[in-house]
């Protein structure tokens, strides 16, 4: 998948991201962060609130690469995890497939059944948002100083 071809099927749009943005998308990624390490919250919120983080920080990606996913569309996290493997590079697409995994989880979480996750599911969540912000956060220094 490309930019391009991302454009052309409808899925984003141009977009000029300004440092104020990335800065109140960066706090809500702390929020979730730090909400998804609480232990009095279930495994199952826990889970999805490290996998928003993780969502959040893709979008800052998206953004300050010159897109945002446009509104409306079905299937707009899973684009929004796409586009942020176009901006990233192959270096984060088992994380990304990590994240997908638990794409297809929360909604099944969130609608269907509770009590699925372990805690042990949720640590593991919250490790791999954890580090993959901070992968977000380097490569914006390198792709986007001026928003970083």
């Amino acid at each position: 998948m490309t930019w391009q071809r991302q454009l052309k099927e409808g899925n984003v749009q141009p977009h000029i991201a300004t440092r104020r943005e990335i800065d109140d998308l960066r706090s809500v990624v702390q929020r979730n962060l730090a909400d998804a390490s609480l232990q009095r919250l279930s495994a199952d919120n826990r889970l999805g609130l490290a996998y928003e983080a993780a969502l959040v920080a893709c979008k800052m990606v998206v953004h300050a690469s010159g897109y945002r996913v446009r509104s409306g569309i079905g299937g707009a996290h899973a684009t929004t995890l796409e586009c942020a493997l176009i901006a990233l590079g192959r270096s984060s697409a088992a994380r990304l497939q990590f994240f997908d995994s638990i794409r297809r989880r929360r909604n099944t979480l969130s609608y269907d059944v509770a009590g699925t996750v372990s805690d042990h599911d949720a640590g593991d969540a919250l490790r791999q948002a954890t580090t993959f912000v901070a992968t977000v956060e380097t490569w914006l220094k390198t792709h986007a100083p001026g928003l970083a």
